[in-house]
């Protein structure tokens, strides 16, 4: 009776957390439904792990109780049961059983961490192989495709259905580099650089995640992972390339000006000009959110310009109270205008 009891205690935890499990399906944020070959690789690993589990726990608990059942000890019983301690049999059985288990286990995991850790592009591939070196700040991604000859900033573009290889660096503290449907996570560290690969089996986009505590700002370090086609993804490259002009239009020259005169353009890069210090602006109003995770429009742009650490603690960015709001309403409109795809 005391044993049902403590069981209904922890009942409401459990559906709590069976609950907050529905979370991790939001925009792909999930090992579950693999797309692409590392992810499907680990999902295979967790499922055959969690069948060998289950089968052990069921063998064992199935002993357990056909022991309590049968050899209980009842009244009258005085005749102490046959003793197996030092059984060669059963000594040999529970040795060699766990030792075909592990077998089961360690074969698929010894030779996934080969495929995982092959960092050379398939032969079809060749020269064609696009190469992207991640580095990770307090609190945002920087994506510098150093063969195309520009940086991006937040979200990364691949193609489809290719083994894409990012070299992984970090600015200031210790990161990781994870975009779960896609593969497993590797560090970004200070002073030494790690390799990793992912490949996407379709088009999408996936969200991606720092997966180590760096800072105040940690739980908001989002980017994405946006796959494309492979005629889709060099259009997106060589829109990336071309330099942007300076506005026409009065508005938008407006907010260009205030852009510069307020040294904007001393952090965030468009079309090459400018510095990479912060995310690079070039394709700005092509992206869903800002600062990772906040809703890419007019609100929320002129919060964060106005006060960043309101909604981002710990980033580096400073604040622009002071713009007047004719010039901050220009500034948005510029900002919004940069665009590479259609």
């Amino acid at each position: 009776m005391k044993l049902w009891k403590t069981a209904w205690r922890f009942l409401p935890f459990s559906l709590l957390l069976l609950f907050l499990t529905g979370c991790l399906g939001e925009e792909n944020l999930t090992t579950l439904d693999p797309k692409g070959p590392q992810s499907a690789w680990l999902l295979d690993n967790m499922l055959l792990s969690l069948y060998v589990m289950a089968l052990v726990s069921i063998v064992v608990f199935a002993i357990f109780f056909i022991i309590l059942a049968k050899y209980r000890r009842k009244p009258g019983d005085d005749e102490i049961p046959k003793q197996v301690h030092g059984s060669t049999v059963l000594e040999i059985t529970w040795t060699v059983i766990p030792i075909i288990l592990l077998a089961i286990l360690a074969v698929p995991t010894i030779t996934g961490q080969f495929m995982l850790a092959d960092k050379e592009p398939d032969p079809e591939v060749g020269e064609d192989t696009v190469y992207i070196k991640v580095t990770g700040h307090q609190f945002w991604w920087q994506f510098d495709y150093e063969n195309e000859g520009f940086t991006a900033g937040q979200e990364v573009y691949i193609p489809v259905g290719e083994k894409v290889i990012f070299e992984l660096h970090a600015q200031d503290v210790l990161h990781s580099f994870w975009v779960p449907a896609l593969g497993g996570k590797v560090d970004t560290v200070p002073g030494i650089t790690n390799h990793l690969w992912l490949e996407a089996d379709e088009p999408g986009t996936y969200k991606g995640k720092c997966a180590e505590l760096c800072g105040a700002s940690h739980a908001l370090m989002d980017f994405k992972l946006i796959a494309l086609e492979r005629p889709e993804y060099d259009a997106w490259v060589a829109s990336m390339q071309e330099e942007v002009e300076a506005p026409t239009d009065p508005v938008l020259a407006q907010g260009y000006q205030v852009f510069e005169e307020n040294g904007c353009i001393g952090c965030h890069a468009v079309g090459g000009t400018g510095s990479a210090a912060g995310p690079v602006f070039t394709n700005f109003g092509d992206r869903s959110v800002i600062a990772g995770y906040l809703e890419n429009d007019a609100e929320h742009i002129e919060a964060w310009i106005r006060n960043p650490q309101e909604l981002k603690q710990g980033n580096k960015m400073p604040a622009f109270p002071q713009i007047s709001e004719e010039d901050m309403d220009a500034l948005i409109a510029y900002l919004q205008s940069l665009k590479v795809r259609e």
